[in-house]
């Protein structure tokens, strides 16, 4: 831990996996990364592509995430959190949640949940800017739609079609997550470093 209570320090995060390594070595899902990379380009505006420039020209500079290739939310959250990296010359490395657990503990979503993708915003001096988690707040209130949807539509149904049905109509919602991941990630950073 250092001296300012985080174990983030520089030679941590220089530890890290550049994006493209993370992919190059996950075990699952690899197929999901890279369709929501192509998905995450294509929602990514110039106008948004402007303000992620800007706020590196402005002293943000490194980005830390942390995830598990098995999850849906990083699979979808950790592709634009990518984009913004490249479009914008932030430098990013991702660490496994899992054996990464001190990290992941100074995170924690409402103070206890280990809710993954996480990302870490950092000056190049490594100052905490601020940190976003695990999905935009439209994809949590239309994932309770979607389950109370399927509790009407399909009582009754087999356990596995009723999982079924679900994964398609969140994924069918993941591009619009994406969209909402940037808006949500951009205010954030407006807040914190014009506040």
């Amino acid at each position: 831990m250092s001296d300012n209570g985080t174990a983030v320090t520089n030679d941590r995060f220089e530890q890290g996996l550049t994006y493209g390594a993370y992919v190059d070595q996950i075990n699952v899902n690899r197929d999901r990364f890279e369709q929501c990379k192509s998905s995450a380009s294509e929602v990514m505006g110039d106008d948004d592509a402007e303000f992620f420039k800007a706020a590196v020209a402005n002293g943000l500079s490194k980005v830390l995430v942390l995830g598990e290739d098995w999850c849906p939310d990083v699979y979808r959250g950790m592709p634009v959190i990518a984009t913004i990296s490249e479009v914008s010359g932030m430098e990013m490395r991702v660490f496994p949640r899992d054996l990464h657990l001190d990290i992941m503990d100074e995170f924690l979503k409402d103070g206890q949940h280990r809710s993954i993708p996480v990302a870490v915003f950092y000056t190049d001096d490594l100052s905490y800017v601020c940190h976003w988690i695990e999905r935009p707040s439209s994809a949590t209130e239309e994932m309770k739609e979607i389950d109370e949807a399927l509790a009407n539509e399909l009582s009754g149904q087999d356990e596995q079609v009723l999982r079924d049905v679900r994964r398609q109509r969140i994924n069918a919602r993941f591009s619009d997550w994406q969209h909402d991941t940037i808006k949500e990630i951009r205010q954030l950073l407006k807040q914190t470093m014009n506040g």
